[in-house]
């Protein structure tokens, strides 16, 4: 079982920067590919970016690309999202999300899911 919760949300305006983090309980941390993901009001949600456990293959939307950087503290059980050059458009709630290494897509299929952290980018 693994527990998530992310902090760092909030308002900010347009072309700032905002690093989200996400704390996840247990020691199998290292062994977990991590993402995260965003849901809009009146939106599905959609994925954002995703690290794997290993070597740090990371993959990103297209709409972050550039953009956002997603990295890993495994010493800290931690998952981080840097997003630079915010636009209103990536107002969302943020999530993050972990999967059992070799268990379907980092585009998709997770089995733990924090309770997300609510960013508003104001023009």
């Amino acid at each position: 079982q693994v527990q998530l919760a992310e902090s760092g949300g909030g308002l900010v305006q347009a072309g700032d920067s905002l690093r989200l983090a996400c704390a996840a309980s247990g020691r199998m941390f290292s062994t977990y590919d991590m993402g995260w993901f965003r849901q809009a009001p009146g939106k599905e949600r959609e994925f954002v970016a995703a690290i794997r456990w290993n070597i740090g293959t990371t993959y990103y939307g297209d709409f972050a690309k550039g953009r956002f950087t997603i990295s890993r503290d495994n010493a800290k059980n931690t998952v981080y999202l840097q997003m630079n050059s915010l636009k209103r458009e990536d107002t969302a709630v943020y999530y993050c999300a972990a999967k059992a290494r070799y268990s379907g897509s980092v585009y998709s299929t997770y089995d733990y899911w924090g309770q997300g952290t609510q960013v508003t980018v104001s023009s």
